[in-house]
């Protein structure tokens, strides 16, 4: 027990590998009940066929990490995904699990084996759920697990373990901060165990409580001139391209400024304090900031909203969690569980709102309109037209929402044991429920602004003053009363629900000369549900900058059954230890989409005790989740920058798709989407961004996979102190997914559409990417559709490496106390995407992208001393260099890809005796930055790249 100690404290790296001798240990130590991650069989003996990772909880706590999911990424198996921490406009607060970058609903998550609240409609579940006070330890499958667990573990299983019951108490509270003292992070926690009724019952009770400081962009020099926005607090004039101003009236009033040259007359016109006009694109005549949040960036008037970027959330989170077990008989127990979880994570989508989706206008009988601008307007060919103006509400209070999570789960079985020889029994029902209450503060309300902009006195008759777009300082002096009368709190609730019941009875089935054979048999009914109400205002689509927000329900149930085998072959031969094969199958009856079957086969083989090398082949399904199916329209922002540094909209005529080989095609086929020809050889797109619109579909067949995977175990049976601490694990895997269910990626559609990656060289409007896109009647991009479909295929494949040694240094000759090394390290070998059935797969591996890194090697590492209670080691975070994903969407314009990222942690602890511990820790020790990630639009992806800077951490453990 003390050697297992020490190799914990190296850290989350020193993980190790389920195998024969681990599961014989858990059997030596007296436990009623062993759980195998990924095997329905429960047996000592019995070994799971696919490698899983195993952190410890106390691993965990020494990342310094208040969130499950920021220590988990740190895994080479696991890629980055949705974190409590990221996330803004209404879409923080969920922390969702990644394995081998395959999306996180295409792993299961559970609670010692039993399937957890779902948070949203994709199916994932949200791992800030499990409390900390209660998690003994992480199981972690690396490959498909569906033939045991059922739709969703198509890249493997990610299984939460909790403590066994105990008697007393056990406490543990951690305190951290930035170096800068401006990330407060607390989380504390507290379990009390006892036994009754003559110890015939057990009950374990936890409460726990997390807090975390939220952290803007501009607490950290790297944000200041990222993300610059072409949405700016000056507000501008965006021309039509079918009602012009005059070129002549364009060049006859900036020549009045002093501006030589032209100013085209399709350009936006931005609006100085004084009353005059400049050109965004050109900065000419622009006699406004340039700094406190304004720029000029490539020549083009920009406010980089970098600063106002939500690095980290605030959170709140308080649970409740407990269990028991009474023994009626020897034979007969009667279980249950309860589980409760209130969180709230404040978003934000910065300091100041932009105008997005459909523009208001303004009538020429505004009386705010600068001179200037109505001596153009009374250029156009109808000088009597409304017009469109863009901005940002730099005069409002910050857009924010509350996401409050109230989830709770019941469940209550029974177990025992059947009249035959070694087989048992387990039956159980559970029911859980989600309720999301969003509340999105200081919503703009679309009516309300264009009834200002539509009074004859400016508003000053609805609220004080009216409302003024025109110029920085009058736009961000807006009133008390015309705040009120232009925004509101928009609400709307999400209920999910899951009703579970699952038999799982298993036991010896006949005997072979090499062993028992084992057989588990499984059957399950599991229904889910969902309902979506938006409030009125969001319903109307009546906020600012929300493209839809229609009400949605739906709901599926599933019934299924499964078997699970276990052959023993062979045993106590030369080279033959044990030699086993296994299979399972289940057959799953979906109320939506039909029956599928999955199934699996195994070898496990041990020459000599210690080693053992496993293989296997597993098809896996995923049925579509219920968002997929039936989600009503939802609307996103679509960024895709400036050209000709970014994509921006291809028939923009700054972008490389009209100024490189294949401009000539790009422009007839913008001609042919309805760019007006008055226009098109002067079309610029005014902003980075356009709307996306999604919705579920019906007609979704569930995807498939087929996945290998072949590798090894070794602890060495061994008396040498070199030898006997060595740990080591290598599997290759191989996941190819067939019929992928996705939504069509935005910039996915504009490559594809204007072949900027090759998919349409005839250049044909009526491509089923070009059938996505949407312009208004000014040519302007409006709505890139991203259904869902069945679409192509998934494939990835690579290598695992686990090593961990120690060794006590005087066994070795070296003095006192203990050393301990350890490395986890994953090599992946491709990322392949195929977009559409019979398209070419699309190479990946090695890019990067905001919420999808696929690193070809990322790497864990600790070394460490220990003597006595005390122990001191150093972590080593390392994710190799990646090129930007726009060297496959668009090669002929790639961004700059990212460096190499290291990162250096270094941490302690102190065992004083039993009942007292102490750690305390460094993170990114020399105080690394982040790094710039040309495609994002935030300039970065914090749930990848550290943007927090030096940390520190204490924690103290209790108990008694």
């Amino acid at each position: 027990m003390k050697q297992r100690r020490w190799r914990l404290v190296a850290g989350l790296a020193a993980t190790t590998v389920v195998s024969t001798a681990l599961a014989q240990e858990q059997a030596a130590s007296g436990l009623e009940e062993v759980v195998v991650t990924g095997s329905l069989i429960s047996d000592p003996n019995h070994v799971a066929p696919s490698p899983i990772v195993i952190a410890d909880a106390e691993a965990l706590k020494e990342t310094g990490a208040v969130t499950l999911e920021a220590a988990l990424n740190q895994l080479p198996q696991f890629s980055p995904s949705g974190t409590a921490g990221n996330g803004g406009q209404g879409t923080g607060g969920h922390a969702t699990v990644n394995l081998r970058g395959l999306g996180s609903n295409r792993n299961l998550v559970l609670l010692d084996g039993r399937r957890l609240p779902l948070a949203d409609i994709s199916g994932n579940v949200d791992i800030n759920l499990i409390p900390d006070a209660i998690l003994s330890s992480v199981q972690t499958i690396t490959g498909g697990a569906s033939a045991v667990y059922g739709s969703d573990a198509m890249s493997g299983v990610v299984n939460f373990i909790t403590l066994p019951h105990f008697e007393g108490i056990r406490t543990d509270v951690q305190y951290g901060n930035s170096e800068r003292g401006d990330y407060e992070q607390i989380t504390s926690s507290a379990a009390f165990g006892t036994s009754f009724a003559d110890s015939r019952g057990q009950a374990l009770l936890s409460i726990g409580y997390s807090t975390r400081e939220g952290l803007n962009g501009d607490k950290r020099d790297f944000f200041d001139l990222v993300t610059p926005s072409s949405f700016i607090g000056q507000g501008t004039f965006v021309p039509s391209a079918t009602n012009l101003p005059s070129q002549a009236a364009v060049n006859s009033l900036f020549a009045s400024y002093g501006v030589s040259g032209t100013v085209g007359n399709t350009l936006n016109l931005g609006f100085n304090d004084d009353g005059t006009l400049f050109s965004q694109t050109g900065a000419r005549n622009y006699r406004g900031p340039t700094d406190g949040g304004y720029a000029i960036i490539a020549g083009n008037v920009r406010m980089p909203v970098g600063p106002q970027t939500v690095i980290q959330n605030p959170l709140d989170r308080t649970s409740i969690y407990t269990k028991f077990d009474y023994d009626f008989t020897d034979n007969l127990t009667l279980y249950g569980q309860f589980m409760h979880v209130d969180s709230e994570v404040t978003t934000s989508s910065g300091g100041s709102l932009t105008q997005f989706g459909t523009l208001t206008s303004i009538p020429i009988t505004n009386p705010f309109i600068p001179a200037d601008l109505r001596t153009l307007l009374a250029s156009r060919s109808e000088p009597n037209a409304r017009f469109t103006w863009n901005g940002r509400y730099v005069g409002l209070p910050a857009k924010s929402w509350d996401e409050h999570y109230d989830t709770s789960q019941y469940l209550i079985g029974m177990k025992g044991t059947l009249p035959f020889e070694s087989w048992t029994w387990d039956l159980y029902g559970s029911y859980d429920d989600t309720n999301h209450l969003q509340s999105n503060y200081n919503a703009v309300l679309k009516n309300q602004v264009q009834n200002l902009l539509n009074a004859p006195d400016g508003g000053n008759s609805l609220c004080a003053g009216g409302f003024n777009p025109f110029g920085l300082t009058n736009s961000s002096n807006i009133s008390p009363q015309c705040r009120a009368y232009m925004t509101t709190t928009a609400k709307s609730t999400e209920v999910l629900t899951q009703t579970n019941f699952q038999g799982v009875a298993q036991g010896d089935l006949f005997s072979m000369p090499a062993g028992e054979v084992k057989l588990a048999l499984l059957a399950s009914h599991r229904k889910n549900t969902y309902r979506y109400s938006p409030d009125s205002q969001l319903a109307s689509q009546n906020i600012e900058a929300v493209i839809a927000s229609l009400p949605s329900q739906g709901k599926y149930d599933v019934t299924e059954y499964a078997a699970q085998i276990d052959v023993p072959i062979l045993a106590d031969l030369p080279l033959i230890d044990r030699l086993n094969v296994g299979a399972a199958f289940r057959r799953s009856d979906y109320s939506t989409s039909g029956s599928v079957d999955s199934y699996e086969g195994d070898l496990k083989w041990t020459p000599t005790p210690g080693l053992l090398i496993r293989g296997g082949y597993q098809r896996a399904v995923r049925a579509p989740n219920i968002g997929e199916l039936f989600a009503a329209d939802s609307g996103s922002q679509i960024a895709f920058g400036t050209p000709p540094a970014s994509i921006g909209d291809p028939c923009d005529v700054r972008s490389t798709a009209r100024t490189g080989a294949g401009g000539a095609n790009v422009r007839s086929l913008c001609l042919a989407q309805g760019i007006p020809t008055s226009v098109i050889d002067n079309y610029t797109f005014p902003t980075t961004a356009t709307a996306g619109l999604t919705r579920g579909n019906r007609d979704l067949d569930p995807e498939t996979a087929d996945t290998y995977n072949v590798g090894f175990s070794w602890q060495p049976n061994s008396q040498s102190p070199w030898v006997s601490g060595i740990t080591l694990s290598v599997d290759y895997y191989d996941i190819s997914i067939k019929d992928v269910i996705s939504i069509v990626p935005g910039l996915t559609a504009l490559s594809k559409c204007y072949n900027l990656d090759g998919s349409n060289p005839g250049y044909d409007p009526n491509n089923s990417f070009c059938a996505l896109l949407t312009r208004d009647a000014n040519g302007l991009l409006q709505v890139i559709r991203t259904p869902y479909l069945n679409l192509g295929g998934l494939e990835t494949s690579g290598i695992d490496v686990q090593f961990a040694w120690s060794a006590d240094l005087s066994e070795i000759g070296f003095g006192t106390g203990r050393v301990f090394f350890s490395t986890g390290v994953g090599y992946s070998k491709n990322f392949s995407i195929q977009t559409l059935p019979e398209t070419p797969f699309q190479e990946y591996g090695g890019t990067n992208t905001i919420g999808a890194s696929y690193p070809e090697y990322k790497a864990l590492t600790s070394v460490g001393y220990g003597i006595g209670g005390a122990s001191v080691s150093v972590r080593w975070r390392y994710q190799h260099a990646m090129d930007d994903v726009t060297s496959v969407t668009t090669p002929a314009n790639p961004g700059i890809g990212v460096p190499a990222y290291n990162l250096y942690d270094l941490v302690g602890s102190y065992e004083f005796n039993d009942q007292w511990q102490i750690r305390l820790g460094i993170t990114n020790l020399t105080d690394k930055d982040s790094v710039f990630v040309s495609s994002s639009q935030t300039s970065t992806d914090t749930s990848v790249f550290d943007a927090v800077g030096r940390s520190y951490y204490l924690g103290l453990r209790f108990s008694m």
